[in-house]
């Protein structure tokens, strides 16, 4: 749980950090490599779950 709201808090800062900077998100801009982050996303937790 502590990780999860770690990576959540991460993803935050990034996202806040891009854009003040103006720099584009570090993100694919087609709904196909978004929905492959998401699932590389998933698999990484479900990973992280089972295995602990």
């Amino acid at each position: 749980m502590t990780v999860s709201l770690f990576g959540l808090f991460l993803a935050l800062l990034i996202g806040i950090g891009c854009r003040l900077l103006d720099i584009p998100l570090p993100a694919p801009p087609k709904l196909q490599g978004a929905l492959l982050v998401v699932a590389m996303t998933l698999g990484f937790l479900a990973g992280d779950f089972v295995f602990r």
